[in-house]
């Protein structure tokens, strides 16, 4: 999943992107609210964590304008203020959590896994599951039938996206943006080989499963 973490305190910053990068994230880093607006118009991440006091644009406003412009994109506001009006307000202006600074990684973590629970069969907070076909966060692995096997960091990531969008087709433009980030240069024919090094090991656990390719388009999960 990708996620987008707009907050002005750059050490803090830093160190959510670290965090989250190391629970299997993707992750986008800003530091004030016109760039957090900027990115988060662009509607390709799974989940944002906004901090309100932000120069430029403060996250009450960023909140509004993207929930102005139809993105649903979850949103968990960060800040150091604990009364109870800035909770309702921020709530009340579309947020989907609220969490108070100073906090615990184990919390942030577990709002972060709640806020973008959305699509895909989810059988517990570290796994995805399509047809009997499992992928383990915690192991990085899919798994099917007492079988398992490894995958690289950027292999889950496609996997992720996959299983979480069944029978519909990913276009390598939105791979490419949720994996490499919004201005990447990389080509298509890098998703290619991951996709086939994905085939391949889903054929080694004998998944009923596939990655299918729709031309000139994208991937889907079968």
């Amino acid at each position: 999943m990708k996620l987008l973490v707009v907050e002005d305190e750059i050490q803090l910053a830093d160190a959510l992107s670290e965090i989250l990068k190391r629970n299997m994230y993707t992750v986008d880093t800003v530091y004030d609210g016109i760039d957090g607006l900027d990115n988060a118009l662009t509607g390709i991440y799974d989940g944002i964590i906004l901090d309100i006091m932000l120069p430029r644009m403060n996250g009450i406003e960023i909140l509004r304008n993207i929930r102005r412009e139809k993105i649903h994109t979850p949103v968990l506001l960060l800040t150091a203020r604990s009364e109870v009006e800035d909770k309702i307000n921020g709530l009340d202006c579309g947020a989907d959590d609220y969490l108070t600074k100073p906090f615990v990684t184990g919390e942030l973590l577990a709002r972060v896994r709640a806020m973008t629970r959305r699509k895909g069969e989810i059988i517990d907070n570290n796994k995805l599951e399509f047809n009997g076909l499992e992928l383990n966060k915690n192991t990085c692995a899919i798994i099917y039938a007492g079988n398992d096997v490894k995958l690289s960091l950027k292999e889950y990531q496609i996997m992720e996206m996959l299983i979480a969008n069944p029978h519909h087709i990913l276009p390598k433009e939105r791979i490419i943006e949720k994996i490499w980030g919004y201005e990447s240069d990389v080509e298509y024919n890098n998703i290619e080989v991951y996709i086939s090094f994905l085939r391949k090991k889903i054929t080694v656990i004998s998944a009923p499963v596939q990655i299918k390719t729709a031309r000139g388009i994208g991937y889907s999960l079968e």
